[in-house]
């Protein structure tokens, strides 16, 4: 099995992302944190572009003991030797040099001709050599430089002693097939290319960073760079993740792999993210916080009988504990089921399950996710044996701070559907009067109580009122999305127990003559 050098830019090309700037203590942190991921050569910054960034550079070179600590510098005599200094007290130092080799970059940042570019690079790659063992050299816009004068700069790059020659899809412009050829060409028509190793540096622009590297792999390279969640200049670099997986998983298929503790992978993902401040989107390949999750009543289905039916990655490869099964709109029976007995609710009748499915599907209907505490408040809700007298159909409030407030009910009872419409103090006084004069009862709300069950602002509401009726009393409890209807939902629930409680010595008085 071939092994890919894992070189890691999240320190330089990642903090080059629009509004990412990194301090030299989180630079550190992140460095120690991608040589525990096992991260085989770490580009700390460019040293040239400030003494923070030369200084920052340093702190990393003298932290890390594992791994190769690169500096970037331009193709030019001050900028190696800034390098040199930033890399002062590095375990295995490495510069990375670079100049533009495109028809595009030549002719309008260089304002140089191919001849030109040649001896300018030559130049650099010999002075840095008499102080580093370690030279990468890039030919920047690579993907957009005429093939065959990137196998003259390679052939050059060699001969002047780089010993890995990376090529750069700058702005993210190749196909798979054009940058896998680019390699493929490298390695058949540029002597001595057995000398050193072929690197990979693409940008997302297309979309086609990750897949690109892939292609270069294939090909013959020997080393991949990008960042961690792939963040970088504009849309960003190949996420260094999304790699290692790809070979971990279709080993077979690459013949190569990376060396990389795949265990750290959410760790560090989770460290940048934080330091960066750069949210790591729900739906991003192996890191996101959907890649293990399941919402449709399907996958939930396939998943709990066989995990590889949709799942070609487990969790816990990348570090985490568990997939998720994510409860929402699209979620089916059985995996409903599952999460009740998950949350100890084993022992329901079907009948039981059916009634509080039926009330996850209304509430999944209005809210994206549904947690486990809004299940439990609608099993608690659900699951009262109090014979159900009134229920609630529907209710509309109309509320107008310079109107009076009215709310017109609809309650299902043992006679059929009744719907009055009253006016109130208030939105809950109206909704409360409109109950009363529909069931004929004569109550007094004694309590009245709103909390929030979840969190965040489409949180399940839990309302719990106290009805009393001459000498008994009986507690309300209603939950919903709209504190309205919860109330309401809380109000006909109480007049269910207080009708239960009225009814009760009746009951007992039936079941004595029947016992005799």
């Amino acid at each position: 099995m071939r092994k890919i050098y894992i070189f890691d830019t999240t320190l330089r090309d990642g903090e080059q992302s629009p509004g990412v700037n990194l301090n030299t203590q989180e630079k550190v942190e992140i460095a120690l944190q991608l040589e525990k991921l096992g991260v085989d050569r770490i580009e700390a910054g460019f040293p040239a572009a400030s003494p923070g960034d030369l200084a920052a550079v340093n702190a990393v070179a003298r932290a890390v003991k594992n791994a190769t600590v690169v500096g970037l510098s331009r193709s030019r005599e001050p900028d190696i030797d800034a390098v040199r200094e930033a890399l002062k007290g590095a375990q295995d130092p490495c510069i990375h040099l670079f100049l533009a080799t495109s028809p595009i970059h030549r002719k309008h940042k260089l304002r140089m001709e191919k001849e030109q570019v040649l001896e300018a690079a030559e130049k650099a790659i010999r002075y840095a050599k008499q102080f580093f063992d370690k030279i990468e050299f890039s030919p920047e816009d690579a993907g957009r430089t005429e093939l065959d004068f990137l196998c003259q700069v390679t052939e050059m790059a060699i001969r002047a002693g780089a010993t890995v020659v990376n090529i750069p899809d700058t702005v993210g412009y190749m196909t798979p097939s054009e940058f896998g050829n680019i390699f493929k060409t490298l390695k058949e028509k540029v002597p001595g290319i057995e000398r050193i190793q072929l690197s990979a540096h693409c940008h997302d622009d297309l979309g086609m960073a990750t897949a690109n590297a892939l292609a270069a792999v294939e090909n013959g390279a020997d080393q991949v760079e990008g960042t961690i969640n792939g963040i970088g200049e504009r849309a960003g670099n190949t996420a260094l993740e999304e790699v290692a997986l790809a070979l971990e998983t279709r080993a077979a298929f690459y013949g190569a792999k990376t060396s990389l503790n795949l265990k750290e992978i959410a760790k560090t993902s989770r460290l940048v993210s934080k330091l960066t401040g750069m949210v790591v989107p729900g739906n991003k390949a192996i890191v996101g916080a959907n890649a293990f999750a399941h919402e449709s009543g399907i996958h939930q289905d396939g998943m709990l009988k066989e995990k590889t039916t949709y799942e070609i990655i487990s969790p816990e490869t990348i570090g985490l504990k568990e997939s998720k099964l994510v409860m929402g709109k699209h979620s089916g029976r059985h995996a409903f089921r599952e999460k009740l007995i998950d949350l100890g609710y084993e022992d329901l009748t079907e009948e039981q399950v059916n009634a509080a499915f039926g009330k996850f599907k209304d509430l999944a209907d209005r809210k994206k996710t549904v947690s486990d505490e809004d299940i439990r408040a609608l099993l608690e809700e659900k699951l009262a044996l109090t014979p159900e007298v009134f229920a609630l159909e529907q209710l509309v409030v109309s509320f107008d701070s310079h109107a009076v407030p009215t709310a017109k009910v609809r309650i299902r009872t043992a006679q059929g559907i009744v719907e009055r419409q009253s006016e109130g103090n208030g939105s809950v006084d109206a909704i409360y009067q409109a109950i009363d004069s529909l069931t004929g009862e004569a109550v007094e709300l004694d309590d009245y109580a709103i909390k929030s069950v979840t969190d965040g602002t489409d949180a399940l509401g839990e309302v719990h009122v106290l009805l009393k009726q001459g000498d008994l009393s009986a507690h309300g409890r209603g939950v919903s999305t709209d504190i309205l209807e919860a109330s309401a939902r809380a109000y006909v629930d109480a007049l269910n127990r207080l009708l239960d409680k009225r009814q009760a010595p009746a009951r007992s008085r039936r079941d004595n003559v029947t016992l005799i």
